[in-house]
């Protein structure tokens, strides 16, 4: 008698990664704005390398570079906010 087959262990989950290139909202150029993340000095920043448009923030050690993005473009649309009604 030969022994039973040993089942097969499941497949690992791969986790979907996190884009780090955008849209930059000043020029529209797709996949033109990197978002980097250092986690040492807390700073994340989001530079165009088309138009040189650059934004940095704190981060907390929760952050992704699709955080930083988004709050570029929040700043932006309070900057714009507050240029449509002055």
């Amino acid at each position: 008698m030969g022994k039973r087959k040993s089942s097969k262990p499941p497949p690992k989950k791969i986790a979907p990664k996190v884009d780090t290139l955008f849209t930059c909202p000043f020029c529209n150029h797709d996949k033109a704005v990197i978002a980097k993340i250092d986690h040492l000095t807390q700073k994340g920043l989001v530079q165009c390398t088309v138009c040189g448009q650059k934004y940095t923030n704190q981060i907390t050690h929760l952050s992704e570079p699709i955080d930083v993005y988004s709050d570029w473009i929040d700043a932006c649309a309070e900057i714009n906010k507050k240029d449509a009604e002055s």
